[in-house]
């Protein structure tokens, strides 16, 4: 792993060197993970959109775009999209509601996917103990409360 910048006092960190901290490491992993996913055939968006179908079948559009940190106008095109690649059908649910599922294509691509991103976050957070790892999952999910 890398030194922090040598413009942040880790011993004493402010508010923002340690939110900037987590978006460099967000950002660390999106690149990767985007970089890597494209020998799939997948971005990072599109793996993440099947990573949730994977948990949630039958999710709506609406399901979907809450599950990405999308607008539902952003994830109906890529929906559409990712529906035009075989990566996810759409299915009739109730009344006048569209569910989405995977293909088994986009299944192929998710259970890919998964082994890439666990690859790019094992080269970060892999570095970390057992209990390191579980302090900062604590930590962070305590940050969101």
């Amino acid at each position: 792993m890398t030194s922090p910048p040598e413009d942040t006092d880790v011993a004493d960190p402010s508010l923002q060197d340690v939110g900037l901290a987590v978006k460099r490491l967000q950002w660390r992993h999106h690149r990767t993970a985007n970089e890597r996913l494209a020998e799939l055939g997948v971005s990072l968006v599109q793996w993440d959109v099947l990573r949730h179908l994977g948990r949630h079948p039958d999710a709506s559009l609406h399901a979907l775009a809450e599950l990405t940190f999308q607008t539902d106008q952003s994830m109906g095109s890529l929906a559409a999209r990712m529906v035009e690649r075989g990566l996810i059908e759409r299915v009739p649910g109730p009344g006048r509601a569209i569910r989405h599922r995977l293909t088994g294509r986009g299944e192929e691509a998710r259970r890919a996917g998964a082994e890439i991103f666990d690859g790019v976050l094992s080269e970060t957070l892999g570095g970390l103990s057992p209990a390191e790892l579980a302090d900062l999952h604590r930590l962070l999910l305590h940050a969101l409360a």
